[in-house]
């Protein structure tokens, strides 16, 4: 079986080698899965409520350990890597509820009794990103398994190493074995099969639109339902009548988190002309405020990119005469750092335009609520964004003109795992977390019993 490197992106020391799963190993474990998704499905839900419950009692009897693995794969800070652990804890307690209040409904009609039931896919396949891999599996994994599914998982070939571990843990719990299985490879082989498998009747993918659209359309071939959460290019919209040191002072913080690696990345900052040169200057000093360094330390508030390759394609983005207004600080010798960095372009320039996935932001002013809200909307993407103002209608209006999926007043909010998450336009199809959650893993089933007259 071949294997795979995983590299710690701080140091650039070697990790682990991974063993791939391949295509056979895939259909193994989807017929494992698919075993044990009806056994799984034939519990009482109260069984399976305890049973996630349990798997999130062993994930928070090791967040120390998940955050500092996830510290030494992906470079993330062990601030944000405790809290991405303790909200994959979080997601499994709030969808443990689920079995238990998975109800269907009963309609009047005449004649009989009409009543729907929620009915769960089979087996589900998720294919999650390298930049949260923790967190985003568990977006897919809790609301699949709580609506009565099985779960094959492939995780992201850079980062996998919180995934395995998260599968060891639900063994650990007593989840079923072949319920929830974990499978690093190849995007190409492992996650090329989910999709054309006949018995993996649903894909959850994250990543990027390009390859996304090719998953969408390999699924097509067999109706296969999918959610997909793709790119992403959204706006912070700073008008002149917000609290403009609270806007400079939070921007970075909106799009240098992950070192921008993060599809909700406030990564367009939009400023009415009238504010702009005030607001560069309280800009500056924010941006090179941010603590760039060692991921394991506690003070640290970016890390490095998670490859050379990554780092190479952020790179392209900032050629030597680039239109820098500004940058921050990062280390130099091993690791794949890049510093914050803040550009001035003109609005048709692909930095504008294109997803960089890294700590690169523009910044360009508009001139009045209509021009803010069309260049906001200027873009193929939808996912996320911001609006700064303390005018409450304006807030209002703008947030139902803007065409994106979740956005924040007066702040940077992107993810709860209460509310529901995901995109219009090129962002994605579908939405994760939330209550509705787990219905995008169920059939409705419609049964009329009809009745005889006395």
């Amino acid at each position: 079986m071949s294997t795979s490197d995983v590299i710690n992106p701080a140091t650039e020391d070697l990790l682990r080698k991974v063993e791939q799963t391949d295509e056979a190993g895939v259909d193994d474990a989807v017929a494992r899965a698919k075993a044990a998704q009806k056994q799984w499905a034939r519990l009482a839900p109260a069984e399976r409520a305890a049973a996630l419950r349990a798997f999130a009692a062993a994930v928070d009897a090791h967040v120390d350990e998940l955050a500092e693995l996830e510290v030494a794969n992906s470079g993330h800070p062990i601030g944000n890597a405790k809290w991405e652990a303790g909200h994959v804890r979080d997601v499994l307690q709030y969808y443990s509820a689920t079995p238990e209040r998975l109800s269907g409904k009963q309609i009047p009609v005449a004649g009989g009794l009409d009543v729907t039931f929620n009915e769960p896919l089979g087996v589900v396949g998720v294919i999650t990103p390298w930049n949260f891999p923790m967190t985003i599996a568990s977006w897919g994994f809790a609301p699949a398994l709580a609506a009565g599914n099985a779960v094959v998982l492939k995780p992201a070939e850079w980062t996998p190493l919180t995934t395995i571990r998260l599968g060891e843990l639900a063994a650990d719990a007593g989840l079923p074995a072949g319920l929830f299985q974990v499978l690093p490879g190849k995007g190409s082989v492992v996650g090329e099969r989910f999709v054309t498998h006949p018995d993996v009747r649903k894909i959850v993918f994250t990543g990027s639109t390009e390859v996304g659209t090719r998953v969408m359309a390999g699924a097509a071939a067999q109706v296969k339902r999918v959610t997909l959460e793709l790119g992403g290019k959204s706006a912070n919209i700073v008008f002149d009548d917000c609290d403009l040191e609270k806007a400079a002072a939070t921007a970075p913080y909106g799009v240098f988190d992950n070192a921008g690696q993060d599809c909700c990345a406030r990564s367009r900052i939009l400023v009415q002309r009238t504010v702009y040169d005030r607001f560069m200057e309280l800009l500056e000093p924010a941006v090179k405020g941010v603590v760039v360094g060692d991921p394991r330390s506690e003070g640290t508030e970016m890390g490095p990119l998670v490859s050379k390759a990554h780092w190479n394609s952020v790179a392209s983005f900032v050629p030597d005469d680039a239109p820098v207004a500004f940058r921050g600080d990062a280390p130099s010798g091993p690791g794949y750092w890049f510093p914050p960095t803040v550009l001035t372009p003109q609005r048709d320039d692909r930095t504008v335009r294109e997803e960089i996935f890294g700590p690169v932001v523009v910044v360009l002013p508009f001139d009045d609520e209509a021009d803010g809200i069309a260049l906001a909307n200027d873009t193929p993407y939808g996912l996320s964004g911001s609006i700064w103002t303390d005018n409450l209608s304006r807030a209002l209006r703008v947030s139902r003109a803007v065409e994106s999926g979740n956005l924040s007043v007066n702040s940077h909010s992107s993810v709860r795992y209460n509310t529901p998450f995901g995109g219009f336009k090129q962002s994605g199809l579908g939405r994760e977390l939330g209550p509705d959650a787990p219905l995008s893993f169920t059939e409705t089933k419609n049964v009329f019993y009809a009745i005889q007259e006395a």
